[in-house]
């Protein structure tokens, strides 16, 4: 695992933005996905959830390098940026739980597309680790709800 950078794990807040930063890029920007290993636990999850072609709801069950292998090269060559809208955290001693309503944009024009990444997190005493990030998108017909986003959106 490589080591984090003591102000990208200091905080909810901090992790929860660096993980939006890393990500998110123009055309032809390499990412630092040592970065991205950094805020997670090893053998932490990243599990996309959608419908699949025959309509059910299906999950990806990836690790981190399993991301950056389906992932990172389309982030780089097509561009995209993720920013984060509204939050909402549940907080117990050691543990977190995170719904981060998020809005990301793929550069070649195409609609932004919006969702919540659930993120769930462990403070060792040190730092703050990730040991989970599941989302889904909204697609026509999953809204995100009032709750979830921000006055006025």
């Amino acid at each position: 695992m490589p080591a984090a950078a003591a102000q990208d794990v200091a905080s909810i807040d901090a992790i929860i933005k660096t993980l939006y930063a890393v990500i998110s890029g123009p055309v032809g920007q390499a990412r630092d996905w040592n970065r991205l290993r950094s805020l997670f636990v090893p053998d932490a999850r990243m599990m996309p959830v959608g419908v699949r072609a025959d309509g059910g709801t299906g999950m990806r069950l990836l690790r981190v390098n399993d991301y950056v292998a389906l992932s990172g090269p389309m982030l780089v060559e097509r561009g995209f940026r993720e920013t984060e809208l509204a939050r909402r955290t549940e907080q117990f001693g050691h543990i977190a739980h995170v719904f981060s309503t998020y809005e990301g944009k793929v550069e070649a024009g195409t609609a932004p597309m919006r969702g919540i990444n659930s993120i769930q997190l462990m403070h060792d005493g040190q730092r703050w680790w990730i040991v989970s990030l599941m989302w889904e998108a909204e697609n026509p017909k999953l809204a995100l709800p009032a709750q979830y986003l921000p006055a006025g959106r």
